[in-house]
C-alpha cells in the first residue's frame, strides 16, 4: 500500500536540513534510458547533469547492468582480505591509462573519500601537515576534505586537522590576475605560490587541485599552470595531488585525464577519481607511484572500497567508454554544444561568461551589466529548465550563479541541440 504522506514530507522528517535539494518541489527520479530520466509523474527529461558528473556514459547501460547482475550473483561481497579478480583488473587499466610510472591503487567507495586517502598518503610521506589548496575548489564533504576546501558555501567548519594555504590561479576570469594574459596570468601565480611557500614553516606536504573547479562553477587555470606549478613545487620536494573526480575518464574531450593540459613536466605525484568511472556505481580511487602510497606502515583494509560488484560495474563502463570514443564524441558533441551556448549567451545579458571543454560547460550568471553573482536568476533559469524537460546543475564559487551543464559522455549531437532549445527558452524568464 503505498504511504499517503507526500515523500518530500517524510525527507524532511527524517533527514537533514542541510542535505540540499533541487527545486521549489523536489522531484523524484524513477527510471533512466540513455541520456534521458523519468521522474515519478511519468514526466521525462533530458539529463545534463548525470546525477552529478556520474552516469557517464548513459543510462541503464546494457554492458554495465549486466555485469553487475551477474557478479551479483556470484558474490557481492568479499572486503579486500582476499583476492578481489575484478578489483585486481580494473586496477590494471587504471594503473596503465593514470600516465604515473609504477602506479599502485587503492580503491574506496566516493570521491571524498579518495582525497581524503590522498591527504593521508601526502602528509605521512612528507612528514607534514601543511597542504597547499586552489581557491574556491571543492575536494569533499569530510572533516579533512572541508578543511582544504576554497568554496565556503561548502566548508560548514573554520576547524581542521590541516594547516592549508590557498593558491591564485585556479579562476582565470576573476580576481587580481584576470586582466592579465594567460602567460602573465601564470607567471603572476607561480609569483603567488613562490610567495605563500616563503611565509609557510617548510616542508608542505602537497598541493591539490581539480584541474576544472566542478562545484567552484567548471572554472580552470590557463593550460600549462600546474606544470609551471610543478617545477616550484619539486624545488621543494613538494608532492601535486591532481582531483580527478570531476574531470577524469575523457569528459573535457582533449585529454583522458585533467591533469594532461598541464603535462610538460611530467604527471602528478597522485591522482584522485570517483564519480563517472562506475556509471552510478559507488567507486572511488587513488594512484600514486608506488613510492608514495607504500608509505603507511601499519595495516590497513576497506571494506566496501573494490567491492566485486562496484568493480565489475567499473570494468564494464570503462572498456565501454574506451571502445567507443566517448572522449572523442565529448570532443565533438563538447565542441558543438559550447560554440551554441555562447551564441545563445550573446543575446542574454545576464550571462556573464560561458567557459567549459569538452561536455564540462558552465554559464555564470550575474546582474546584467555588473560581476554581482545573481542566484537567485540561476534558480529561475534551473526551475524553468526542468519545467521544459532538462536538468541541469548549479554551482559557482559566488553565491551558486553559475549553471553546471555535464551530461552522459555518449549524447548525440540532436540531444546536444535539444537541451540548447531547452536552455535558450529556459533563459527568456531573466529578459
Amino acid at each position: 500500500m503505498t504511504n499517503p504522506i507526500p515523500l518530500h514530507n517524510r525527507h524532511q522528517a527524517v533527514l537533514p536540513d542541510w542535505l540540499a535539494l533541487y527545486y521549489d518541489r523536489p522531484i523524484e527520479l524513477t527510471h533512466g534510458e540513455g541520456r534521458h530520466v523519468w521522474d515519478a509523474d511519468g514526466n521525462r527529461y533530458l539529463d545534463f547533469f548525470g546525477g552529478i558528473l556520474t552516469t557517464m556514459t548513459a543510462h541503464a547501460l546494457p554492458e554495465v547492468t549486466k555485469a553487475v547482475s551477474e557478479q551479483a550473483g556470484r558474490i557481492i561481497h568479499s572486503s579486500t582480505l582476499y583476492l578481489n579478480r575484478p578489483m585486481i583488473e580494473l586496477a590494471e587499466r587504471v594503473a596503465a591509462l593514470s600516465g604515473i610510472p609504477d602506479a599502485r591503487v587503492f580503491f574506496t567507495t566516493s570521491g571524498t573519500e579518495a582525497n581524503d586517502t590522498a591527504l593521508l598518503l601526502a602528509t605521512t610521506y612528507r612528514r607534514s601537515n601543511q597542504i597547499l589548496a586552489m581557491r574556491n575548489s571543492y575536494h569533499g564533504r569530510s572533516f579533512s576534505t572541508v578543511s582544504i576546501t576554497g568554496n565556503r558555501g561548502w566548508s560548514p567548519t573554520s576547524l581542521s586537522p590541516l594547516q592549508t594555504y590557498y593558491v591564485h590561479g585556479a579562476v582565470r576570469g576573476r580576481g587580481p590576475f584576470a586582466h592579465l594574459s594567460d602567460a602573465d596570468f601564470t607567471a603572476a601565480a607561480v609569483e603567488d605560490l613562490q610567495d605563500i611557500l616563503g611565509q609557510a614553516r617548510g616542508g608542505i606536504a602537497a598541493l591539490i587541485a581539480e584541474p576544472i573547479q566542478g562545484v567552484g562553477g567548471f572554472t580552470s587555470p590557463p593550460d600549462g599552470l600546474y606544470g609551471a606549478f610543478r617545477e616550484v613545487l619539486d624545488r621543494h620536494g613538494i608532492l601535486w595531488i591532481s582531483d580527478e573526480v570531476q574531470t577524469g575518464w575523457g569528459r573535457t574531450g582533449e585529454h583522458f585525464w585533467g591533469w594532461q593540459a598541464h603535462a610538460q613536466n611530467g604527471p602528478p605525484d597522485i591522482l584522485t577519481f570517483a564519480k563517472g568511472i562506475g556509471n552510478g556505481m559507488s567507486i572511488g580511487g587513488v594512484v600514486a607511484r608506488a613510492e608514495v602510497m607504500n608509505c603507511l606502515d601499519s595495516h590497513s583494509i576497506s571494506t566496501f572500497g573494490g567491492s566485486p560488484v562496484t568493480m565489475a560495474a567499473g570494468v564494464a563502463n570503462l572498456a565501454y567508454l574506451l571502445e567507443h570514443d566517448l572522449q572523442g564524441n565529448a570532443r565533438r558533441v563538447g565542441g558543438l554544444l559550447l560554440e551554441r551556448l555562447r551564441a545563445i549567451a550573446a543575446q542574454v545579458p545576464a550571462v556573464r561568461e560561458v567557459r567549459g571543454r569538452g561536455l564540462m560547460a558552465g554559464l555564470e550568471l550575474t546582474r546584467p551589466g555588473t560581476d554581482e553573482a545573481d542566484p537567485q536568476a540561476a534558480a529561475a533559469v534551473l526551475e524553468a529548465a526542468r519545467a521544459g524537460g532538462l536538468l541541469l546543475g548549479k554551482g559557482g564559487g559566488h553565491n551558486t550563479s553559475v549553471l553546471r551543464i555535464a551530461p552522459p559522455l555518449s549524447l548525440a549531437v540532436a540531444e546536444a541541440e535539444e537541451g540548447a532549445v531547452i536552455l535558450e527558452q529556459a533563459l527568456r524568464v531573466l529578459n
